[in-house]
Parts: C-alpha cells; sequence; structure tokens
C-alpha cells in the first residue's frame, strides 16, 4: 500500500521552526498497530490520520511516537493547513475526535488558521506532588491542574526559559504531563511543555495546553485576547481568543516535505 504523506511545521511560518507533524489522509481507518508504527518511525512530537466522513467531516487521531494522543493541536493545524491547500475553495473544516467531540477549523486572513476548542482551564492543587516539585527544581508561585498536564507558574520568564527539570522525575506524574509558564515583557506569556511519559523529553509547540494557559492567563491578565510564545529551542507564536467558555487558537504553518510512504 502506497500512502501519501505531508510534514508540516506548525505554528510557524518558518521552516526548521514551531513544531512537526506528519499528515496522512486516509480513505479508511488503518489498524491502530500500523497507524502506531508509522508514528514510531516518523520520530516526530505527532502523526496525524484522519478520515473524510459521509457528512463530509473529519474524524482525526493523533499518535506521539509513544502512544495515542486524545488532543493534539499542532498536527491539527498542520492538518488544516493540507486540506486547505488542497481546497482553495474551502474556508470551514469539521474533525471530530474521541475525547474532544467535534471542533471547527476556519481559514484566516495572512496564512493564519482558527481552531475553536473548548477551554480547559486548570484548577488549583491543593496537595502539590513532591515529585513534581523535585522534578523541576525551583519552587513555584503556583501549581495547577487539568485533564493534561500540572501547570507550574512562575513570576519571571528567565526561569520559564532557563529551567532544566528532570525528566526521569517528571515521568513519574504519568499520565500527566507537566507545562511551565509565566508571564514576559515581549508576549502576554510564554511556556514550555515536558511529556516524557506520553511523547519525549520537551514539546517544541503544544496547541492543545493552550486551552489551559490562555484562560488561566487570561483571567490573571484581564485579557481576552493573548499573544503566547512557547519557549522551546524552535519556538513557535500562538494566538489566543477567549469567548464563552471556547478558545479559539491561531497560527501559521509552512510545507516541509512531501513523501509516499509504504506499508
Amino acid at each position: 500500500m502506497h500512502l501519501t504523506m505531508y510534514q508540516v511545521d506548525a505554528f510557524t511560518n518558518e521552516r526548521f521552526k514551531g513544531n512537526s507533524a506528519a499528515v496522512l489522509e486516509l480513505e479508511q481507518w488503518l489498524d491502530d498497530a500500523t497507524m502506531q508504527n508509522i508514528a514510531i518511525e516518523n520520530n516526530l512530537s505527532e502523526t496525524v490520520f484522519f478520515v473524510k466522513q459521509t457528512d463530509g467531516s473529519y474524524h482525526i487521531r493523533w499518535f506521539s511516537p509513544l502512544c495515542e494522543i486524545d488532543f493534539c493541536g499542532h498536527a491539527t493545524l498542520a492538518s488544516a493547513f493540507v486540506l486547505f491547500k488542497q481546497n482553495p475553495s474551502v474556508d470551514l473544516l469539521s474533525f471530530e475526535a474521541d475525547a474532544i467531540g467535534a471542533f471547527t477549523v476556519s481559514r484566516g486572513e495572512n496564512g493564519f488558521i482558527n481552531m475553536t476548542f473548548d477551554t480547559q482551564a486548570p484548577e488549583p492543587v491543593i496537595d502539590i506532588p513532591d515529585t513534581l516539585i523535585n522534578g523541576v527544581g525551583i519552587k513555584p508561585v503556583n501549581v495547577l491542574r487539568n485533564r493534561q498536564a500540572y501547570f507550574v507558574v512562575y513570576d519571571d520568564s528567565k526561569v520559564v526559559r532557563s529551567l532544566k527539570p528532570n525528566l526521569e522525575t517528571l515521568k513519574q506524574l504519568a499520565p500527566f504531563d507537566v507545562v511551565i509558564t509565566a508571564p514576559d515583557q515581549q508576549y502576554d506569556f510564554i511556556s514550555r511543555y515536558f511529556w516524557p511519559a506520553n511523547g519525549g523529553d520537551e514539546d517544541p509547540v503544544t496547541g492543545s495546553i493552550h486551552c489551559g494557559l490562555a484562560p488561566y492567563w487570561g483571567q490573571r491578565l484581564n485579557k481576552n485576547n493573548l499573544v503566547a510564545y512557547q519557549a522551546s529551542s524552535r519556538g513557535g507564536v500562538i494566538h489566543c481568543a477567549l469567548a464563552n467558555e471556547k478558545i479559539t487558537l491561531s497560527g501559521q504553518a509552512i510545507l516541509y516535505m512531501t513523501a509516499t510512504i509504504e506499508i
């Protein structure tokens, strides 16, 4: 079987920046083991698969090199980028994922793509695990958690940029990942995301976690429109708009590679 695969850098308009995703549109689902093996072979943060449904929407699934992920923003952005490129007259896409339900993605201006999801605001953690504190190594000013990750909050963005966590320790927090975040002078807030239990060491740019970061910083900063930066070595910019328990994440993307794979 021959399949066309696209590799797209998401949340950036520069190649070799942002976060890479491999995108495969299927006529019908492959078995789970094959999709996982493709993700392992690609060794990117995510490989995304989607199948068009009879109603015109797309059922979408995401795989890291370690396991299936229930929600991935940057690979969704990459998928929409490919579909919009293939269908210039289409401005709105509908997707459905088992864990988060239905959502829409629209074509924006100046190459931006807008993805609208339910917010996933974190809640304060009363009993902070020692494993978390030992793993990050620097005492935070606040700790919260949502269904995806622990949110470790600092007051100084320099701490976020320079922090060197113990990933083996953070791995013990599975199934939860860890995001560290702080306000910033250039951006409304910055973050870094560590997921040793579910995908890798540090994720370059993580769209899904901004469904929790933006509501938190929106409340703290009293703003509904925020510009965020994920301060990994590749880096990426995410525009966040909050309204009525919904969040629209906007970003750009650029094609790196078109390939044919054989399975």
